[in-house]
């Protein structure tokens, strides 16, 4: 048997933070939803079933939470730096897929949410 292809995916994460360029969206925040998708190769866990020839959720969802309580004028710069800090904390991670959704955007629209869709690969 050949592995191809693995990922490890987080789905709906949902934060309350203060990104935004408004003056309201610094005081009161807003309510995110974030998606990662990271990339790697599973091949030696999945035959050893050793934690430590993995990546722990724990510590992916740990970075994604740091960066989501950093305020940022926009999510463009949210998504950068935490796949930056993926990057630099697993150098095994082959690339990374996010989706990092602000609901209720304050636009003066009825929409579910603005989305910014984000695909970085690890160029070391």
């Amino acid at each position: 048997m050949k592995l191809t292809d693995s990922e490890i995916v987080l789905k709906g994460m949902r934060f309350h933070a203060f990104h935004g360029v408004g003056a309201q969206e610094h005081l009161t925040g807003n309510d995110y939803i974030v998606d990662l998708c990271v990339r790697y190769s599973i091949e030696k866990a999945m035959y050893s079933d050793d934690l430590e020839d993995t990546l722990n959720y724990a510590d992916l969802y740990k970075i994604v939470n740091q960066e989501m309580q950093t305020p940022s004028l926009l999510l463009e710069r949210v998504t950068g730096r935490i796949a930056e800090r993926l990057f630099h904390a697993f150098p095994s991670i082959q690339a990374v897929d996010m989706n990092l959704m602000k609901l209720n955007p304050p636009i003066g629209a009825d929409c579910e949410g603005a989305l910014i869709k984000s695909h970085f690969i690890n160029d070391n």
